[in-house]
């Protein structure tokens, strides 16, 4: 048996080992990550931009003290983070915490750089109420400063911070070009798209004409929803700019669907017979799938105008994406608005062909033109296809001696967000679609992985029956209380099973 001093000697080695491990911790800090996405670890593409700096860093974290559990996560999460940036970067990263409800002149100087307070709610003695709360980071690097106004629970930090020190610290951006006249949206038409893109390239629009074909400062070209007939002739502008080692990204609207008219008609611009030289045919069809969004329809009912959401099939949500390809990592769901299927084949076998995204498992097609019966009960034997490509990724040698890459999408307004009191915020997976298959396209560094590493929700699948969403429900909900139970009897055992065995023990005077 221990005696007392055997018994004060293993706790104080205990202590001391733990006295050890803090010291240990505090001077060498380290973090074990279990995550399926690595999303407590620096990537290699925050590796390699840390790596590029020239000077330091100086990132100010406005952040308000004693916020709520949720909150104040964020701002252990931030910490950490930054802590990782600074040890790898050798101190390149200088970091420092300030509260600017502390001081209003710290609070002045936080709005002066773009860090605005926003209102949360706070409970205190069971009451609700409101407190005001900085949640903002400001980095500088030299002359250059670049600020993040407000950080949330569940955003991707990572890619904030890392796309954000490229940002003031890069000096040569990849160039892209956006095509202009022949009824594309403009880039004031796609604020969303801008705003992200911009962070890593320089976005020019050009027109072409009949002196003047595709500049080669451009690495990719972009082709969003024309609705005009491109010439022939600058057809060959395209050719050449393949040929040069150009990448080009199409997205390509073959119908157009016209609610205000309930219709929809179809719509040929010449760019898909040039698409068909690379094996690539965009079809002239409206994908119907059971896995889609609503619309508002007005409806009288007596003397109320009422409001009513209803099933549009032919806005199908896209939630198959390809893991074979880092354009569709960590994407959860896309809308397609008047989406066509694609078709393609390899027609030469130095090329890639891999398809990004896919309809659901039941889905369809239908030839325009067409009538749109809104208020249609749809079953599923109107579903009679599955998994039809929506997107395809292309590499190799398309035209001429050089690899090149190209990306073609069977819509081109799922990152229109419009102009004047017409634009509409998009979801994030929209824009972070085609901001990751332009990376792709033009620099492909790896913070295409970093933009969608975030902290996801996982629903239940729609498609389950009632029986089975109803059974995961209850599992979910009472496993850990009979999980809970069956170790408390376990425990209530095994200390029953010791109590008895003491019990019968004749023990040494």
């Amino acid at each position: 048996m221990f005696t007392k001093k055997t018994y004060y000697s293993i706790i104080a080695l205990v202590v001391g080992i733990f006295i050890v491990l803090n010291i240990i911790n505090y001077k060498v800090y380290t973090r074990l990550d279990f995550t399926q996405d690595k999303r407590y670890s620096l990537s290699d593409a925050t590796k390699e931009i840390l790596d590029e700096l020239g000077a330091p860093v100086t990132v100010t974290a406005y952040f308000s003290e004693n916020l709520p559990p949720e909150i104040d996560r964020l701002r252990k999460e931030l910490r950490d983070m930054l802590v990782e940036y600074s040890n790898y970067s050798d101190g390149y990263v200088v970091y420092d915490f300030v509260d600017p409800n502390s001081d209003p002149k710290i609070e002045m100087k936080a709005q002066q750089a773009g860090v605005s307070p926003v209102m949360i709610n706070v409970r205190e003695k069971d009451q609700l109420k409101q407190q005001k709360a900085y949640l903002g980071v400001v980095l500088q690097y030299e002359d250059k400063s670049e600020t993040i106004p407000l950080l949330q629970p569940g955003m991707p930090l990572e890619y904030e911070l890392s796309s954000a020190i490229k940002k003031i610290s890069v000096k040569d951006k990849p160039k892209v070009a956006l095509l202009q006249g022949q009824g594309e949206p403009s880039l004031a038409e796609m604020q969303q798209l801008n705003e992200l893109l911009s962070v890593t390239h320089d976005i020019d629009e050009i027109t072409l004409t009949d002196t003047s074909g595709i500049p080669s400062e451009y690495k990719t070209l972009a082709i969003i929803a024309p609705k005009d007939t491109i010439p022939d002739k600058y057809l060959k502008y395209l050719d050449d700019f393949v040929k040069n080692g150009g990448n080009v990204l199409v997205a390509l609207n073959r119908v157009d669907g016209i609610l205000e008219e309930a219709r929809g008609v179809g719509l040929s611009t010449g760019f898909e017979k040039w698409l068909e030289k690379f094996g690539v045919n965009v079809n002239e069809n409206f994908v119907i799938d059971e896995q889609c969004s609503n619309i508002m329809v007005t409806q009288r009912q007596g003397i109320f105008t009422v409001n009513t959401p209803v099933r549009f099939p032919y806005l199908p949500v896209v939630t198959n994406f390809s893991k074979k390809s880092p354009i569709t990592a960590g994407l959860e769901s896309v809308l397609l608005p008047f989406a066509s299927s694609i078709d393609y084949s390899k027609v030469d076998t130095s090329v890639t062909v891999t398809p990004l995204l896919f309809s659901s498992k039941f889905s369809g097609t239908e030839k325009p033109p067409i009538y749109f019966n809104v208020m249609k009960k749809w079953t599923r034997n109107d579903f009679k296809e599955s998994h039809l490509p929506l997107g395809v990724a292309l590499e190799g040698k398309l035209l001429g001696d050089k690899t090149t890459r190209m990306v073609v999408f069977g819509d081109g307004d799922f990152v229109v967000n419009g102009s004047g009191r017409q634009a509409q915020r998009l979801q994030d997976d929209n824009i972070n679609l085609m901001t990751n298959a332009i990376d792709w396209l033009s620099d492909d560094t790896g913070l295409i992985a970093l933009r969608t590493k975030v902290i996801t929700s996982r629903p239940i699948d729609p498609t389950l029956s009632e029986g089975t969403k109803t059974f995961l429900k209850y599992l979910n909900f009472l496993l850990p209380i009979i999980l809970l139970i069956i170790y408390g009897i376990f425990r209530f055992q095994s200390k029953k099973r010791i109590r008895e065995k003491l019990a019968v023990t004749d023990y040494e005077k």
